[in-house]
């Protein structure tokens, strides 16, 4: 077993290799829905290519975006307590993703410990990140949250970080609980100011440091 805490929510190559061999590959076209929140399954994807998304949506329709997840990364994994799905899933582009079922899992825990510690740390991740999100959203003003999705989402490049996906308004608005009008009108102002700029390829780039407050 491993002695290095594991800091990435991808599966090291081995690993990803000796769960995929107890499951299936399935393409999925844009937007098909993998996981249902309420459903009783207990399959874990794994995301080989593409991308997906983790939401909750509410009585209206309105969604709340929890998290993103891409090749390498796996979902479902909360199906082991075999309590119903908390959220639901939905793929954002066409994705391939390896399906092992819910007994299959079980017997790779027993198989290769170093996959429950992987498992270990990313819930340690994931509970950290959502405890961050439910603070910013007691916290925070809809400025604040704007720029800690913009921040957490971006990475350095030269003197300026892009945003790695590329995020619509709406994108935006449905990861920090606010309308896309208020969103609109908080990056109209900060590109008039020159801190955030749109490329060609949608991609949001943010050109200087973020001012403390709107």
């Amino acid at each position: 077993m491993s002695s290095e805490p594991f800091r990435d929510d991808r599966l090291p190559q081995p690993l990803l290799e000796a769960i995929a061999a107890r499951g299936g590959v399935r393409s999925f076209p844009a937007n098909a829905i993998l996981i249902n929140e309420g459903d009783t399954t207990e399959s874990l994807y794994i995301v080989l290519s593409g991308r997906v998304k983790a939401y909750s949506a509410g009585d209206s329709g309105r969604e709340v975006v929890l998290n993103e997840l891409g090749p390498g990364e796996y979902l479902g994994e909360l199906s082991l307590d075999g309590e119903k799905r908390s959220v639901s899933v939905k793929t954002m582009e066409p994705t391939t993703c390896c399906v092992v079922q819910g007994a299959d899992l079980r017997e790779v825990l027993a198989q290769h410990p170093d996959f429950a510690l992987h498992l270990t740390h990313k819930l340690i991740r994931m509970v950290r990140r959502l405890t961050g999100q439910v603070k910013s959203l007691a916290l925070q003003d809809v400025y604040g949250r704007v720029v800690r999705v913009l921040m957490e989402l971006s990475e350095p490049q030269g003197d300026e970080r892009v945003v790695r996906a590329r995020l619509t308004q709406q994108d935006i608005a449905d990861r920090v609980g606010s309308s896309r009008e208020m969103v609109n009108r908080i990056m109209k102002e900060l590109t008039v100011g020159g801190y955030v700029a749109l490329r060609e390829d949608r991609q949001i780039v943010i050109l200087k440091k973020l001012p403390a407050a709107w």
